[in-house]
């Protein structure tokens, strides 16, 4: 998370979605860099608002924007599939070596998820309590020079980013029939991303939100 206090802005960090690149360029330019504990490192929506939103509240009497990034959900799934398909971590329950990519998604789609497959959920993050998107400005990751163009009009400096925290290379490709099945038991995930178009605060998503919640990260 890095926190520009002058230009009121609070950058949250969506794990998956090129973040640790963006910190690493923009960090000396922030007043505030949250590295540690992931907790708030990676501090979802509702988690920002309980614990640091009064907080900044309280100290400056200033409201702060917010702003994320979102990543297509079957991209964002591959970057997780390759993250945990690395040789370190084989062995670990953590682990996708021996197994497809297809079942991998199935596996994300179950109501209860196996080890490998517990890797949150960009919804849940971005999501208040009564399922409204609770940032300010939400930029699509594929949409980098939308995003480039907010952070040099708001913060005047253009990032220069380096590939950071880089996943082993693999070609995936995910079924017909996986992605459908992905696409019924995940809408909410597809919505989210629909929406980061660079605003939108408050804007609802379809269906009944009443099961939404916090969920793992």
């Amino acid at each position: 998370m890095l926190v520009f206090w002058k230009e009121k802005l609070v950058f949250l960090a969506v794990p998956k979605t090129g973040t640790t690149a963006l910190e690493g360029a923009l960090a000396p330019r922030a007043s505030i860099v949250i590295r540690d504990p992931p907790e708030l490192k990676h501090s979802a929506v509702y988690r920002y608002r309980r614990w640091l939103e009064p907080f900044f509240e309280k100290a400056g009497r200033q409201e702060m924007e917010t702003m994320a990034v979102v990543r297509h959900p079957v991209d964002w799934l591959k970057s997780w599939y390759k993250y945990r398909h690395r040789d370190d971590l084989a062995g670990h329950p953590n682990s996708t070596k021996g197994m497809s990519f297809d079942a991998f998604v199935m596996d994300y789609c179950r109501a209860e998820q196996p080890p490998h497959a517990l890797v949150g959920s960009q919804a849940k993050f971005l999501l208040d309590r009564e399922g409204r998107l609770g940032v300010d400005h939400l930029f699509r990751y594929e949409d980098l020079p939308a995003l480039m163009a907010f952070i040099e009009t708001r913060l005047g400096v253009r990032p220069e980013t380096k590939r950071l925290n880089v996943s082993p290379a693999l070609e995936l490709e995910l079924s017909a029939e996986v992605e459908a099945r992905f696409r019924r038991r995940r809408a909410q995930e597809f919505e989210v991303w629909e929406m980061g178009t660079g605003e939108g605060a408050g804007a609802a998503l379809a269906g009944d939100v009443a099961d939404r919640g916090p969920g793992p990260e």
